[in-house]
């Protein structure tokens, strides 16, 4: 038996608010099944479990706002269900004994006191009562401000799909949505300001850069393309991920998380994408084993969590977990670019626009595709030198790009 935590999506972020329980008590659950949505300053996230067993107690009434290692629920093993449910293991005097037990928290979290040993549980809400939607419909309703039990649904057996929350938001006053973009904006601008400030502070960041000649990967990329539907086309910035993702494992200390006790190289390349937002602000998930997948499996997972970092959807595992982040603003027109670090992480990695530029091949003046790449990196793990090495790595394997 364990306490589920509110989770830490970020170095910045000191509190969040339980939007909604998937789940209710007597509910079986998996390892990273998504049992709630928590709002914060990076817009509503789903939170999975990271043990199977059964939900015991929910002590956080929705809408509440709580600090990060704040329990939230109890998880108990596979074999405990709550007596009354269906499948129930617990007679209930055992049941009184073991739900009395007192919530442990961990991570910085308000005093003690402040939490009772044996938090009230909101009643659960019967089956029947739960208003059938599709998964996406329910996302889009939470971030629109919807009740899913005011709606007509036109879907399979009478459920809200999107298409019936298109008419449902229109006729709501805008005033009246459950979150407004301006709120939004402004909430993460001033989480990016704290983030970006303690990496200033306290990282001692160096920068270098250099460029690289992309005449093997456009060959190749364009050989590869020729073959494969408009669907399955590979884009340069999958080769880049790819690329930098392989470099980091061969130079694992700029690959990890730096705390009070030091640095802790990942065993794994969990790669952070610096994600726009169309409405204003920055987003950095991670995609996950990236030195592992192939360029197509790295292709589709880097849409996938494009698509839903800007519709909503995002795991709070993507949000903690990146171990080195990329940016690219090649799409900006931008040439070079000079990366923040994220803490806890050691490095970022940037990429520019790949432009046609005069290069020496050979001894021979030559137009190439070529790309600025810089890295900014934390001197208390690593120096220049090793910098170089990592920067000569990217290089090298983007010059064999049938390899990656």
């Amino acid at each position: 038996m364990s306490d589920f935590l509110m989770p830490s999506m970020g170095a910045d972020m000191e509190a969040g608010t339980l939007v909604e329980w998937l789940v209710s008590p007597g509910d079986r659950v998996e390892k990273g099944q998504v049992i709630a949505v928590v709002e914060t300053a990076k817009g509503a996230i789903d939170v999975e479990v990271f043990e199977s067993g059964v939900v015991e107690e929910c002590y956080v009434e929705p809408d509440t706002r709580v600090p990060v290692g704040t329990p939230l629920a109890r998880i108990g093993s596979s074999e405990r269900v709550v007596a009354g449910r269906p499948g129930s293991l617990l007679e209930p005097a055992v049941l009184a004994e073991t739900v009395s037990a007192e919530a442990t928290s961990a991570g910085p979290v308000a005093e003690p006191s402040k939490f009772p040993e044996s938090p009230p549980a909101p009643s659960p809400q019967p089956e029947t009562d739960r208003v059938a939607a599709s998964p996406a419909a329910r996302r889009r309703a939470r971030e629109l401000g919807l009740e899913l039990g005011n709606i007509n649904g036109s879907g399979p057996g009478g459920a809200v799909v999107l298409r019936d929350l298109a008419q449902a938001a229109d006729d709501k006053p805008r005033h009246e949505h459950r979150r407004s973009g301006a709120f939004d904006r402004d909430e993460m601008r001033q989480a990016i300001a704290a983030s970006m400030s303690r990496s200033k502070r306290e990282i001692p960041h160096y920068y270098l850069a250099t460029t690289l000649d992309l005449h093997a990967a456009e060959h190749w990329l364009a050989e590869y393309n020729r073959e494969q539907p408009p669907e399955a086309r590979l884009l340069m910035a999958a080769l880049f991920m790819k690329a930098t993702a392989r470099a980091l494992s061969r130079y694992p200390d700029l690959n990890g998380h730096y705390d009070e006790q030091g640095f802790h190289p990942a065993e794994r390349v969990h790669l952070g994408m610096a994600i726009h937002l169309r409405g204003g602000g920055l987003i950095a998930p991670a995609l996950r084993d990236a030195e592992a997948q192939d360029l197509p499996a790295l292709m589709s997972r880097l849409q996938d969590l494009v698509q839903r970092a800007r519709s909503g959807g995002l795991r709070a595992s993507e949000l903690s977990s990146a171990t080195a982040t990329v940016t690219a603003l090649g799409e900006r027109g931008v040439d070079t670019v000079y990366g923040v670090i994220h803490p806890p992480q050691v490095a970022m990695v940037g990429f520019g626009s790949v432009r046609r530029r005069p290069l020496a091949v050979g001894g021979m003046l030559a137009i190439r595709p070529a790309v600025d790449v810089s890295l900014a990196a934390d001197h208390r793990v690593c120096d220049g030198h090793l910098g170089a090495r990592f920067l000569n790595e990217i290089d090298a394997q983007l010059q064999h790009p049938e390899a990656l």
